[in-house]
Order: C-alpha cells, then structure tokens, then sequence
C-alpha cells in the first residue's frame, strides 16, 4: 500500500489512465468535524478528491449538528444553525457545483425545506447514510430519500431498507485511511498488563451493559485494564463494573489513534433487540481492525460480515461467551498478533479508504447529470 497521499493518487491515476480528468464542483454539507458520519465517510476523501483536481468545498454544521452552546441556549443555537446553512445556501447558488453532498440530513428534525432549497441550486443531489436515521425522522427520510439523485449507503442492511424508496442506489462501507492508521507494535515484555478498550460516543456508552458482566467475571480472575475513551463519562455511572481497572480517556481527534494503538483488544457490544442496531456500520470494530488488534463484537448487522469469527476477530453474545472470548484474549498474546494482523488484512482489502475511493469516484459519475462520455 502507498505510504502517502500523494503516493497513492499517482498509482490510482497511471492504473485508470486519469491522468487528466474533467473537473468538478462539490460542496459537501457535513455534520461537523467531531462527527463520526462527517470523520470517516466525508472528510478522508476530499484530500483524494482533491488531488484528482477537483474542486471540493466543505460546509459544516455550526454549531455541530448535535451539539448546542449552552450559553446562548438551545434555541438559539438551533436558530444559528439555520442562519449558517442560509449562508451555505447561498455560496451554493453562487458556486454552481456540479454536485451537493449530504451527510445524513441537515438538522436532526423533522423539517425537510432546507434539504428542499439544495436541491433546487444542484443538478444532483447525493444523500450519504451510516445509520438508520429514517427511524428518526421517517416522513422526512423518504421525501429526502425520494428527491436524491443517488443514496450512498454504508451497509447491505441500509441499502435493503432505502432501495425501495429510491433504487438509485450504492454500497460504500464506512472506510478506515489506512495511511492515518499504523499496525500496532507487538509488546516487547510478555507479562504486561492487557489493556481491553472501548471507543465512542458519550451517549454509546451504555452498550458496555451487554459486557460488564463478563469484564467482572474476568477481573476475578485475570489482571487487564478497562480503557474507554469518549468525549465524557457520565453514562458509566449506571454501569456496573464493580472490580474492574476503569481508566477513562477523554476523546481528541488528535490522539485518537494514538489511544487506540495503547489497546490489545477492542470491544463492541450492542444490544440485540434495538432496531437501530442493525444498521450500524462496524466503525469501532474496524478502528481496532485497522491497528491489527483483535476486535470482539456482537453478532449483529454489519459485524457479521466484517468478522469471521476466530479468524480475523470474535462474536459473542451472551455473558458467558464475551467472558470466554476474552479470557483467551488475555492470556494468549500469541492468539492477539496472530488474529490482529488478519483483522488488519480485512481493513485493508475490504474497508479502506484506498480501496472504496474508485467506487466513490464511480458512484459520482454515475449520478452526474451531464454526457456520460465526461470523465470525472
């Protein structure tokens, strides 16, 4: 694999003799930079893109489209938001983009009228989905989904469920830039402490439910370390983890990877009778992956195709089978290396930004409402 950027769109230009390429205009309307949907499905590629030669502008929530400023209200901060977008508007009016890109929705509501006012200044229009929002919003989601020129799903499980609405639609899995994510050195000193770890968001903490059993079963046994890093930690005072070594690290997208690589092995629970659950698309389990450590998960949606268990990682899903799974995690270093580095192998081959860029590339052009002799 390339060891950079600039590295990768040489090979990726003389492999498709793309040389030259026509140039578009894309206006990406994000989230906001600390968003996972934004971090990993938008963000990674407009370097790529950009080195291609085309013309790519990001336009993020303000405030993020989750989060408020508390001294101003909610309220208000809800108001600034659509003032922001108001000006996004109106550079998009302005700018003439071939293509506008949208990350989920614009505001987590049920209003669709500034989804609606995009798509009058765009040709096309491409809504990006990772999670079943249309639970959230369902009356909202389908006429969204219906004026979309083209769906971008990051799992079977979302396309089977959006494709009815609109059939213009493709598979692009959540990706991992590899050139961001080094294989985690082996441990030098054979009795140092294991380090289990969990990341994710504030609200996400609560699926460590599924496992605390099985972490204070093990904590009788065996010596580990419970890492979890998240923006905060309020959800884990509901959570019983009663004689397990709790090390909380506050999430930074600067030393994000930097934690990781400080994990032997990567959890992700759900909880098996949430709808929600279903569609999510593996992101935790393939940060782990992509490090080369050991990712266990529960058996449900997308982690039944990113695992093969006992292979390049390991489902569990009752108390018994978590602690068991990670019992011979912890005693084994052997076990760890040997499974991380095919959980790295997956990534790359699988769910690497290096690997679904064409696919991206090719959606683009597909939807573009222009001669289709044009090359993007």
């Amino acid at each position: 694999m390339p060891e950079t950027n600039h590295e990768f769109v040489a090979s990726y230009k003389f492999q498709t003799n793309r040389s030259k390429v026509a140039v578009v205009k894309i206006l990406f309307l994000i989230s906001g930079d600390r968003v996972p949907s934004s971090r990993f499905r938008v963000l990674p590629y407009v370097p790529y893109l950009r080195s291609l030669g085309h013309k790519c502008t990001v336009a993020s929530s303000f405030p993020q489209k989750y989060d408020y400023f508390p001294w101003i209200g909610f309220r208000p901060s809800q108001l600034l938001k659509r003032l922001v977008r108001m000006w996004h508007l109106l550079k998009a009016r302005l700018g003439r983009y071939d293509v506008i890109f949208i990350d989920r929705e614009i505001f987590d509501d049920d209003t669709i009228s500034m989804e609606a006012r995009f798509r009058k200044v765009t040709s096309t229009l491409i809504l990006d989905v990772d999670d079943a929002v249309f639970l959230r919003h369902p009356q909202k989601f389908e006429r969204l989904a219906r004026m979309s020129d083209l769906v971008i799903a990051g799992n079977r499980f979302l396309k089977e469920r959006i494709e009815p609405i609109n059939p213009n639609i493709v598979v692009v899995p959540t990706c991992i830039d590899m050139l961001n994510y080094p294989q985690k050195e082996e441990d030098a000193t054979a009795d140092s402490r294991t380090v289990i770890g969990w990341i994710g968001t504030t609200g996400n903490l609560q699926y460590l439910q599924v496992v605390a059993p099985a972490l204070r079963k093990l904590a009788t046994c065996c010596e580990f370390e419970l890492r979890l890093i998240a923006p905060e930690n309020t959800p884990l005072k509901s959570i019983d983890l009663t004689g397990v070594d709790v090390h909380f690290v506050r999430w930074q997208g600067a030393t994000e990877v930097d934690e990781l690589l400080k994990i032997d092995v990567g959890l992700m629970p759900l909880f098996p009778d949430d709808e929600w659950n279903v569609y999510k698309c593996g992101l935790k389990l393939l940060q782990y992956m992509a490090i080369g450590i050991p990712g266990v998960a529960s058996p449900i949606g997308v982690n039944t195709e990113i695992v093969q268990h006992g292979e390049n990682g390991f489902l569990a899903s009752e108390p018994d089978e978590w602690a068991e799974v990670l019992l011979q995690l912890v005693r084994n270093p052997g076990l760890r290396q040997s499974i991380g580095k095919q959980a790295r192998r997956t990534v790359e081959q699988r769910y690497s930004i290096q690997t679904h860029l064409p696919r991206l590339i090719n959606s683009l052009q597909a939807a573009i409402r222009r001669d289709p002799t044009d090359d993007i």
